[in-house]
């Protein structure tokens, strides 16, 4: 133990100022004093050290930090050493005097205390002989613990040490085993011990480092031969790995050996981690050399020949330049394939084999769950640079940017041969393959300013040669080679692009956008006013000029058409808002002069009700009526001075014309059957006029106007509704024929048949007949029925008040009303 330091005596004053604390902290004695002074004596006496806590020169000395050499070196410098001495001397004396007032003021309590001291001293005597014994005691028992336990540790480490020769020499034994076992297996030379030589080797190196057999002259003599077998295993095992992922042969055996070879090793990780390295930096490596700018700029042969940087070929090595981008291309595509088959070979091998003896799979080996595939590490790789070159040769190379805009498609189709041979090839059920389809849209964005550029340039082209026969500030009509070279070129785009769907739909997209264009500049050449839709003479320049117009973009309308209908039904979907389009500026061109027309016939088809087909007058069935005259003669006319020109001259082509001619054939039957029933009274031989004037238009509409055999519902209207006005009325309710008619043809023929006081809706209404058919063009059959039945009741009601019998017409009537009603409901309860 060590000493305690000792420290210098405290100076006089220092003890006292001790002193006078301890007194005034430490509590008071328990005993009380034998001698109490007065508190006078207390009060009127005054320490010496509260004055010497005032004094400048006896301050210092109550300080703990009290330096003797410092205060006598102030003292000798002030130059009053003598009297400082004097000073001194004095507080020396009113110390030595309060020391011995306070020693007689405490005399009893000194003295008591001086007895406890003596009682302690003899106890400390006492004590102090049992500690020497303690301390014999236990000088005697460390001796006899000591050696026993010296000789305890001296046998621990004799065991300790032979124990740790003998797991040497274990070692040693089985590290020698191992390597003559290796060596007989290396010696064989057999492939399929190759495993069992990489298991061999790893615990060799094993053994070798977890005992530290450095040193030992037997182990080092094998450990180079060791490390040398280990290197060639290496090389043996990755040449069957090599040739597993061949992408010719894709061997599933060699590879598996391969990789069982570096599992025993303890190499899996690091291995398959090269593998995709190797991959990646292949296919990284192909797409650089596809798109090498100076490649390009050389020609393509990659020789001397001052070639630029900025990917522009010399002059005159355009068209090998070309060829040999293509060509590098190609070869690139082929290698990104190859890569990507091999390493979905590898990772697919890696899911199904396990080891013979643990049944651990070698995926989960270098994969862990959340982490990208094998595929995808190297397709991300392959697809961030394809990007990047892609971007830099857009930007860079003028002559890259021409060539894949134009042969763009050849791009886009490079790149879906690509990604379908991928797919293709690596589709084995039951094994993911080796491109989802975020990768597949990766690769097509890649070419995304290509696309952009191509699209533009094709709607470019469309627009120009749109603008051409559609000049802004021409107002002549573009002949039919001009409009034969838009289909053309409209066919030629299609064309380019019909293999690739995708790019199929873009392409429509932008000739959609043209044919808009196309339809504007042609609506913008149509001829307005009197002179482009007067009927009555013959046709006008105008006129003409609107037909060719309709005939050109008729041309466009069909042929697109005809062209889409080979297309998927998408694809004509793109189109069918611009041909719209087409079709509707088409109709305008020649709408004008249809209605006019329509009018015309409309006129001619309301003087039915100024002709008299009663009984008072004297009627000659064998004469059509003046009307019908006349709508013959305006139906010859339209024929001649306009439909001629207007429709095909195949009967069996189908154009936009024809519809139109045969909606107007349409609603010249419609309109003449509704004012045929309107027609009152009519008497028999009124009937046989009526039939007669039947029969003549059938005949001028079908010769001038349209086939009324392919009319469908009106004309077969029109030849039920001869044999209905012939009808007894007590029959007519019962016939078949009036499914061919609508049921308010029927009730307002029926009005003819009833008595005066029986009106027709216009009569009570007292409305003309024009208006009338007008209102009737607007409302549905139910509709129609409610305003008959007004009349009917308000005719009912009229009887009964004479009490009279009501007509039968009347009956039939409500009959033929209640069961059209009836229909109806059942109908739209079915729906």
């Amino acid at each position: 133990m060590a000493s305690p330091k000792l420290l210098p005596p405290p100076s006089p004053l220092q003890r006292l100022s001790t002193f006078k604390d301890n007194k005034t902290l430490a509590p008071s004695s328990p005993s009380p004093p034998l001698h109490q002074p007065s508190s006078a004596t207390s009060t009127s006496t005054s320490s010496p050290l509260d004055s010497f806590s005032a004094d400048p020169t006896f301050s210092a000395f109550l300080s703990p930090s009290f330096d003797s050499a410092a205060f006598s070196s102030r003292a000798l410098a002030s130059g009053s050493a003598a009297a400082v001495a004097e000073t001194l001397q004095d507080g020396i004396r009113r110390l030595d005097h309060a020391l011995r007032a306070e020693v007689t003021l405490r005399h009893p309590d000194l003295l008591r205390h001086l007895s406890s001291l003596s009682s302690a001293s003899s106890a400390l005597s006492s004590l102090r002989s049992s500690v020497s014994s303690l301390q014999s005691s236990v000088h005697r028992a460390r001796s006899g613990v000591s050696d026993p336990r010296s000789a305890v540790r001296s046998a621990s480490l004799r065991l300790s040490n032979l124990r740790s020769a003998a797991d040497l020499l274990h070692a040693s034994s089985k590290h020698i085993r191992l390597c003559k076992k290796l060596r007989d297996l290396s010696e064989k030379g057999r492939p399929d011990d190759l495993a069992t030589m990489a298991s061999i080797h790893r615990e060799i190196v094993s053994i070798h480092g977890d005992h530290d057999l450095e040193g030992i002259n037997a182990v080092d003599a094998e450990m180079a031969w060791v490390a040398e077998t280990g290197e060639r295993i290496r090389a043996e095992a990755m040449k069957a790995v090599d040739r597993g992922l061949d992408p010719d042969a894709l061997d599933q055996s060699h590879l598996s050996r391969g990789l069982q070879v570096f599992y025993n090793l303890g190499e899996l990780g690091p291995t398959v981690d090269l593998l995709v390295s190797r991959f990646r930096s292949l296919g990284v490596k192909s797409v650089g050399s596809a798109l090498d700018l100076k490649a390009v700029s050389s020609g393509g042969g990659g020789g001397p020949g001052g070639g630029h940087r900025s990917g522009t070929p010399q002059i005159g090595g355009g068209g090998r330049a070309k060829e040999g981008l293509w060509s590098r291309l190609g070869n690139c595509m082929d290698q990104i394939c190859s890569a990507m088959k091999a390493m979905w070979h590898l990772q697919r091998v890696l899911s199904k084999q396990r080891d013979a003896t643990t049944h651990v799979l070698f995926l989960d080996e270098v994969w862990q769950e959340g982490d990208p595939l094998l595929t995808e590490r190297v397709w991300e790789a392959i697809v961030k640079s394809f990007a990047s070159q892609m971007k830099s040769a857009f930007t860079a190379s003028s002559f890259v940017k021409e060539v894949f805009t134009l042969g763009y498609p050849k791009l886009f189709s490079q790149i879906e041969n690509l990604l379908e041979r991928i797919s293709r090839e690596t589709d084995v059920k039951g094994v993911l393959p080796a491109l989802a389809s975020e990768g597949k849209e990766q690769m097509v964005a890649a070419i995304d300013p290509f696309q952009t550029a191509f699209l533009t340039l094709c709607l470019s082209r469309l627009s120009d040669l749109v603008n051409n026969v559609f000049p802004m500030s021409g107002r002549s009509v573009p002949s039919k080679d001009q409009i034969s070279r838009i289909v053309f070129r409209i066919e030629e785009e299609i064309e380019a692009v019909k293999p690739h769907g995708h790019l199929t739909l873009l392409v429509l997209h932008e000739i959609g956008k043209a044919l808009i264009l196309l339809a504007e500049r042609a609506e913008y050449q149509i001829s307005t006013g009197p002179e482009a839709k007067q009927v009555t003479g013959t046709a006008t320049p105008q006129q003409l000029k609107n037909f060719s117009l309709c005939h050109h973009l008729q041309e466009i309308h069909t042929r697109l058409i005809s062209m889409t209908s080979t297309l998927p039904s998408i694809a004509s979907e793109v189109l069918s808002p611009s041909l719209g389009t087409i079709y509707g500026v088409a109709c305008d061109s020649i709408a004008s002069l249809f209605q006019e027309m329509l009018n015309r016939l409309e006129t001619c088809i309301l003087q039915i009700h100024e002709q008299d087909f009663g009984l008072n007058s004297s009627i000659d069935a064998n004469n059509t009526s003046t009307y019908m005259d006349e709508l013959q003669r305006c139906a010859v006319h339209f024929r001649a001075e306009f439909l001629s020109k207007l429709l095909p001259s195949a009967a069996h082509k189908e154009i936009i014309c024809t519809q139109l001619v045969r909606r107007m054939a349409s609603r010249v039957l419609t309109l003449f059957i509704r004012h045929a029933a309107l027609v009152r009274p009519l008497s028999e031989a009124g009937k046989l006029r009526l039939a007669r004037d039947m029969a003549e238009l059938e005949l001028a509409v079908g010769q001038n106007l349209f086939p009324v055999e392919q009319l469908g519902g009106p004309y077969r209207a029109l030849r039920a509704f001869r044999p209905i006005i012939f009808l007894e009325t007590a029959q007519l309710d019962r016939s078949p024929l009036l499914k061919e008619l609508p049921p308010s043809v029927v009730l307002h023929h029926l009005y003819s048949r009833g008595p005066e006081e029986l009106q027709s809706p216009w009569q009570k209404n007292q409305v003309t007949l024009l208006s009338y058919s007008l209102w009737l063009d607007k409302q549905r059959e139910d509709q129609i029925w409610r305003g008959i039945r007004v009349t009917l009741d308000d005719y009912a009601a009229k009887v009964k008040v004479r009490e009279e019998e009501l007509s039968p017409v009347y009956y039939i009537m409500l009959r033929i009303g209640s069961s059209f009603v009836e229909n109806t409901s059942a109908l739209q309860t079915s729906q």
